[in-house]
């Protein structure tokens, strides 16, 4: 009797698993579209400021995030077969796959946490400067759009103000035709608007774009950091309930074995 109970109890935590792995999956592949969703999103979202940052941090944790979201697409599909077939080898791919993408996200979350850390900063560094030596110059025609962008999107004007602008490369040149502030300042744009820098018709804004580019660009680490980490713990909880159910097996295919001798 206490064998038959032993077996049914066995039968039932192996059930149990294997349910709770498909919810896993199924949450599972949800998280994945989130995290490359969150990817994609960042990068297509005002993609062009990314041209403005001195470093690469920001791009390469969205990129990150694609690829760990891509994975977990294939890898949910393996895990509901590996569950369904209850075959301890696929079963042992498919907990070294979820290991792998929760390096994978893990690292995405902290490379995003570390830049928050000090964005403000590199764009205090950077962010004048590439706008001053970089705009309306041969061969920065990425940076120009960014710029031209960044200033119509959020309503700004230099990079901590208007005045920034006197000290470009641009607008000592002859290129500017007298202009003060480059055109996209204008709060309405028309050809040469830039020659007045009067607040009726360009944008005065306190802080200038550094500020708004700051606050944006942090809202956008923060997603992919909880997204990151978030994510991640759920591969902790898929991991360990896959480790439980390959341990299930193993003793059933053992006890098997024994009752054959």
């Amino acid at each position: 009797m206490s064998a038959l109970h032993k077996d049914e109890q066995g039968d039932w935590q192996t059930v149990c698993l294997k349910y709770l792995l498909f919810i896993f999956n199924f949450l599972f592949w949800m998280g994945g579209a989130a995290v490359l969703g969150v990817g994609v999103w960042t990068l297509v979202e005002k993609s062009d400021y990314l041209s403005l940052l001195a470093s690469s941090t920001f791009a390469v944790s969205a990129y990150i995030l694609i690829l760990a979201g891509s994975l977990v697409v294939v890898t949910g599909f393996l895990g509901c077969c590996a569950v369904i077939r209850e075959r301890r080898r696929c079963l042992s791919v498919y907990f070294f796959f979820l290991l792998v993408i929760f390096l994978i996200e893990l690292v995405a979350g902290v490379l995003a946490y570390v830049y928050y850390q000090r964005l403000s900063e590199e764009l205090k560094q950077h962010l004048n400067q590439t706008m001053s030596e970089n705009y309306a110059q041969p061969g920065k025609e990425a940076i120009t759009a960014a710029v031209d962008r960044l200033q119509q999107d959020f309503k700004c004007c230099g990079s901590n103000n208007s005045q920034d602008w006197a000290h470009s490369v641009y607008i000592s040149s002859i290129a500017a035709e007298q202009r003060v502030v480059p055109d996209s300042c204008c709060k309405t744009i028309t050809p040469a608007c830039g020659k007045r820098d009067h607040p009726s018709n360009i944008y005065k804004v306190e802080g200038g774009c550094i500020t708004k580019l700051e606050q944006f660009l942090a809202d956008h680490l923060l997603v992919i950091g909880a997204v990151g980490i978030g994510v991640a713990c759920l591969q902790l909880v898929g991991a360990f309930l896959t480790a439980c159910f390959i341990y299930l097996l193993y003793k059933e295919e053992e006890e098997e074995e024994f009752g054959a001798l």
